[in-house]
């Protein structure tokens, strides 16, 4: 502990910041290499803005309601879930944040997600099968968790960044059947096997470094949203043991139910699945006991 009396986990953390920085100049500068390609090999340019902007626009306003619909998600009043209701307000009064939008999911599984465009417009869901396991103090310190992707926007930056990888795998396929079937790309005389050969490499590749890039972000952010979550309550023990709860219970849920909302692993607080040693370096998820260490690290500094 320093001089001032404030351990390290609890000051500002700019890591997200700069990391999240950093992952849109390399994309931009990524997608703008490819569309020029594309451009270059005759696919007009007036096409593809016109595509990637759809695509873009159409996240933006539609990314909070197509996880909550894929989800299964539903919004309830207090009246439905008033404690809920209560360890969310207690969690934001506290610490000067609007209250999002309340939503529970009908399943054994047990999670929780953020979603949203926003701080103003935000949804925090939480299964059921999460409210049968949890205590209040669990409970609440899974919530603060939600409510630090939310408060480091970062929820919308994992939507827009995971995006990016769509957009390319989509103008690769408007690419190769323009000039399958259009008779090249845009009718410039070069050889059209060798046109799609690019493409494809380039396409590959944009999709390659656009998986790394949301899989190191994704695995950042949770370790910035356990530090959020402690510092919120100051009960960083509390967060862990929700944690090692929610991965036990996991392991008792039948794979065919996780591999239903696998999906969604990038927004889960803990991965529905979780692969091998192998596995974890593609991970949207640092490795639970790496997690689990952190937070007890910060328990103890408390003493």
């Amino acid at each position: 502990m320093s001089s001032s009396g404030i351990h390290s986990w609890q000051r500002r953390d700019s890591g997200l910041t700069v990391r999240i920085i950093l992952c849109f100049a390399i994309l931009i500068v990524l997608y703008l290499i490819f569309l020029s390609v594309l451009a270059y090999l005759g696919l007009g340019l007036l096409p593809l803005t016109i595509l990637a902007s759809a695509m873009i626009l159409a996240q933006w306003y539609f990314s909070d309601k197509i996880v909550l619909w894929s989800s299964r998600a539903k919004v309830v009043s207090r009246e439905q879930f008033p404690i809920l209701h209560d360890l969310i307000e207690r969690i934001v009064a506290r610490n000067g944040l609007t209250k999002p939008r309340v939503a529970v999911v009908n399943t054994n599984l047990p999670n929780a997600f953020a979603t949203g465009k926003g701080r103003k417009n935000s949804v925090v869901a939480v299964t059921t099968g999460l409210l049968d396991i949890l205590d209040t103090e669990e409970l609440e310190g899974v919530l603060a968790h939600e409510l630090s992707h939310i408060k480091n926007r970062d929820v919308l930056v994992l939507s827009l960044a995971s995006l990016f990888s769509t957009v390319a795998w989509y103008l690769m396929q408007f690419g190769f059947y323009g000039g399958l079937y259009g008779g090249g790309f845009g009718g410039r005389d070069r050889n059209n096997g060798g046109s799609m050969i690019i493409v494809l490499a380039v396409a590959i590749l944009t999709w390659v470094i656009s998986f790394l890039i949301i899989r190191a972000i994704s695995r950042y952010r949770e370790f910035a949203a356990d530090r959020g979550s402690a510092q919120m309550t100051g009960k960083p023990v509390k967060l862990a043991n929700a944690l090692m709860k929610i991965d036990g219970s996991m392991h008792r849920i039948p794979t065919k139910d996780l591999r239903q909302v696998e999906g969604l692993n990038a927004f889960f607080i803990v991965p529905a699945l979780s692969g091998s040693t192998i596995g974890n370096l593609f991970s949207t998820h640092p490795p639970l006991e790496r997690r689990v260490e952190k937070l007890l690290a910060m328990e103890a500094s408390m003493s």
